[in-house]
């Protein structure tokens, strides 16, 4: 059994604002399997006992029990007495394929499949080893010919950098982690873009951080809002006032917006950052995924003042560029926060496997022509997909984007959780927009990536239009929820 409770309330902060035109023991259970499936509630954690859950949310006792019932015939839940109920999913982990034509396309992941150049690269990758098989083959820090070309990738692009300003993680979310961990201390205050990539303010949470969320918008996709990008006034006056620890950013084809912050706005920000004392941290994984953005933008930290290096943080990685297979990121830091990294990263990994740094080495070189080839695919799978959204769904917004591998669509109704719930049992699993919230909010948006075959996004904008159907068979009352958030 489980030994991961959930409480009332951390169940209540998960659920958001799930009331709907359905009844509420059917609205209830309809969020709790949503979150399930999407990897909010863990699988094989206890729910919270009815009676708990009945008093948090102001129910009866009838209707929270009415809910576990329909998650248990449904194979969501699993209730053994003197244990509780347990989270489950039927049948286990669904196989999901997404390019065979047969399964479940699988819309939660943005990114594509690996470079065709890398079985080559990982074996002539494979004939370098021997040289390091005398050594322990644990590498908290980077071997020095990675860094060396990480180093030299950010010099090429406008910032000057040094060997000893990298290190090798295992993936961007592994650098995240660890920023939070070294940076933090519970209680702490962190600002954090939101809508945001969900594992980055899980990874903050988890530090013990205080989040302080700053709006970013979608251009015409947010048509409540002023400007599209991020509410400078918010960001600085947070700044300002609430003396975050540190910010955690996406400037360049922001996840899932797409948006990417101006030049003059960097520099603000960055100011504004050093005169608090606040670390930004950057995470600059779609940096590079330029389709036909104008203008010249180079690495968020080039725009820091120079007599005050340690403004900003830089996070990298090759999942999205590669190949998610490739477990290879890295930090860009001021030597002494490197140091710190090291020598607190031996609590919980011993280091970056030597094999997949050897490949990633191999790899650097091409990295220009690599990215033009990806972004040439990319330009031809957005143009597509954005002409079929429009087609099919008049009365959403489609926003267009000029980079990264995300659009988020504004569906113009509040029913995105039960949109995503729908698609699933049309064949297409995406998420829904309150998943890349932190409080339950963003029921009108949808992300959708664009990185898939042109024949896998027809297949997902299909199986969204019987979805989208059977939803506007059933019409859900627009509550307004979000009406003031966005």
């Amino acid at each position: 059994m489980s030994d991961v409770q959930m409480s009332a309330r951390s169940l209540e902060a998960l659920l958001g604002d799930w009331r709907g035109g359905a009844s509420a023991y059917l609205a209830l259970s309809d969020r709790i399997r949503l979150l399930t499936l999407d990897g909010r509630i863990p699988v094989d954690s206890r729910l919270p006992a009815e009676r708990d859950l009945s008093a948090r949310l102001g129910l009866s006792r009838t209707t929270v029990a009415a809910a576990y019932r329909r998650l248990r015939e449904t194979g969501f839940l699993v209730s053994v007495r003197g244990s509780g109920s347990m989270a489950r999913l039927p049948g286990g982990t669904p196989s999901l394929t997404v390019n065979d034509g047969s399964g479940i396309l699988d819309f939660s992941k943005a990114t594509m499949p690996a470079i065709p150049a890398l079985a080559a690269a990982a074996v002539a990758a494979a004939a370098d080893l021997p040289r390091h098989l005398n050594d322990s083959g644990f590498d908290p820090i980077g071997l020095p010919e990675l860094r060396a070309a990480i180093a030299d990738r950010y010099t090429v692009r406008g910032l000057p950098t040094g060997p000893e300003q990298i290190m090798v993680t295992i993936g961007a979310q592994h650098a995240i982690a660890l920023l939070a961990r070294v940076l933090l201390s519970r209680g702490d205050r962190a600002v954090i873009e939101t809508p945001t990539y969900p594992h980055a303010y899980e990874a903050l949470r988890a530090a013990g951080a205080r989040l302080m969320p700053v709006s970013v918008s979608a251009g015409e996709a947010d048509a409540a809002a002023a400007t599209h990008g991020w509410d400078e006034a918010a960001l600085v006056q947070t700044l300002q006032r609430s003396n975050p620890v540190l910010g955690y950013l996406m400037p360049d084809f922001h996840n899932p917006t797409g948006q990417s912050m101006p030049v003059d706005q960097r520099e603000r920000v960055l100011a504004a950052a050093a005169r608090q004392g606040t670390v930004l941290i950057a995470d600059e994984t779609m940096a590079e995924f330029n389709i036909d953005r104008p203008g010249e933008f180079m690495p968020f930290a080039a725009y820091a003042d120079p007599a005050l290096p340690g403004t900003a943080v830089s996070i990298g990685s090759v999942g999205k560029s590669v190949w998610g297979g490739i477990r290879v990121g890295w930090i860009r830091a001021e030597p002494a926060l490197i140091r710190k990294l090291v020598a607190a990263r031996t609590a919980n990994d011993l280091g970056t496997p030597i094999l997949e740094q050897l490949i990633v080495t191999r790899l650097l070189p091409q990295m220009p022509a690599i990215l033009a080839e990806r972004c040439d695919a990319l330009r031809l799978t957005r143009d597509h997909l954005e002409e079929r959204l429009a087609a099919r769904f008049p009365d959403w917004t489609v926003p267009h984007v000029d980079g990264g591998v995300t659009t988020w669509v504004n569906l113009g109704s509040p029913v995105s959780s039960q949109l995503a719930l729908s698609a699933r049992t049309h064949g297409v699993i995406v998420p829904a927009g309150p998943r890349f919230g932190i409080d339950g909010a963003f029921e009108r948006f949808m992300r959708i990536p664009f990185c898939y075959s042109v024949s896998e996004l027809d297949r997902a904008v299909d199986a969204l239009g019987h979805a989208w159907d059977a939803l506007g068979r059933h019409p859900v009352p627009d509550t307004g929820y979000l009406a003031d958030v966005v």
